[in-house]
């Protein structure tokens, strides 16, 4: 019982935990630019025109950043710097799309960018192509 309570932690127990962490928020957040990689033509006539590019630029960022980037973060390859645009994308997702409805419409994008945020101040772990290059 006193482990269960007790704040310390392995590094086997931290570099499985950010392994997990990174994996399920790439996978989860890939289908999201896949659908859209896909589907691209239906999404450009819709799709917000983010900072004045046009809807095709704003688009194409957002997929690079949904698709692209998580498939970085999946691998552990330049972690800190994926998931900055994986920041910038939920962070247009909250406040432009969802009017900061942080409790409703922006609930899912509310929970990816804290775990991109945590990825973001503590790293990818050892078990990623960063922990193994031992940037």
């Amino acid at each position: 019982m006193k482990k269960l309570l007790s704040t310390g932690y392995s590094s086997l127990s931290f570099n499985l935990a950010m392994l997990l962490l990174r994996i399920s928020l790439g996978v989860l957040m890939i289908a999201h630019g896949y659908d859209k990689l896909v589907h691209f033509a239906k999404y450009r006539e819709n799709f917000h025109n983010f900072l004045g590019l046009g809807q095709t630029a704003s688009l194409s960022l957002s997929i690079f950043a949904e698709f692209f980037c998580s498939l970085f973060l999946i691998i552990g390859l330049f972690t800190r710097f994926t998931v900055i645009p994986l920041i910038i994308n939920m962070l247009v997702a909250i406040f432009v799309i969802h009017n900061s409805d942080f409790f409703g419409q922006a609930e899912m994008a509310s929970v990816f960018i804290a775990g991109f945020i945590a990825i973001l101040l503590v790293g990818p772990g050892k078990a990623s192509v960063d922990g193994i290059m031992g940037k």
